[in-house]
């Protein structure tokens, strides 16, 4: 089951325990690098640009339930932009 990401607006919930704060992601990243190999043949990325991400589980690290994630709204600081 694919998990949606959090935005400025949301945050991740576990569902089962109320957990706002910690959880495990299982994700999937295609992604095109630039790798500079010192002299010594040890790579180093210098540049990474994602073309794709897909989250494929979450896990909540309080009561280890798994895809039990739901999209619930950000509080408000109360300051206006």
């Amino acid at each position: 089951m694919a998990v949606p990401l959090p935005t400025a607006q949301t945050r991740w919930r576990c569902t089962l325990c109320g957990n706002l704060t910690r959880f495990d992601v299982t994700r999937s990243t295609r992604a095109v690098e630039y790798v500079h190999l010192d002299l010594a043949g040890e790579p180093r990325v210098e540049e990474r640009e994602v073309l794709g991400e897909t989250i494929e589980s979450v896990r909540c690290r309080w009561c280890n339930a798994v895809d039990q994630v739901e999209l619930v709204d950000r509080p408000s600081t109360g300051q206006s932009a």
